[in-house]
């Protein structure tokens, strides 16, 4: 039986059973708690096919994919931390540069 056969056949079941009986029951709460897992379940499987991860490889894409981000972070952090030591590098230079000019070392170079 197909999930869209067995959705209908719930939803039936259901009016049928709202028809008849004029109180909830426990059967009725059971009856609508396998209309909306079933409902639930073809819904996900439906989202799933539109993104293009029903197949077998999908489960594999997508550790690949998580995979790339995070060497992508680690990409991206590394360079952020060379950027910010050779800024500081720079810094630090122009200070030792500043301070020779400012203690006069050009002129005992002459």
């Amino acid at each position: 039986m197909d999930e869209d056969e067995a959705l209908a056949r719930l939803i039936a079941l259901a009016g049928t059973s709202a028809i008849g009986a004029s109180g909830a029951s426990g059967a009725d709460a059971a009856l609508l708690r396998a209309v909306v897992e079933e409902a639930s379940e073809l819904g996900a499987r439906r989202a799933l096919a539109r993104l293009g991860l029903a197949d077998a490889a999908a489960r594999d894409d997508v550790a690949d994919l998580r995979q790339l981000l995070g060497a992508w972070r680690d990409a991206k952090t590394s360079a952020w931390k060379a950027a910010v030591d050779w800024a500081v590098r720079g810094m630090l230079a122009l200070l030792v540069v500043g301070l020779a000019v400012k203690l006069g070392l050009p002129g005992l170079l002459k």
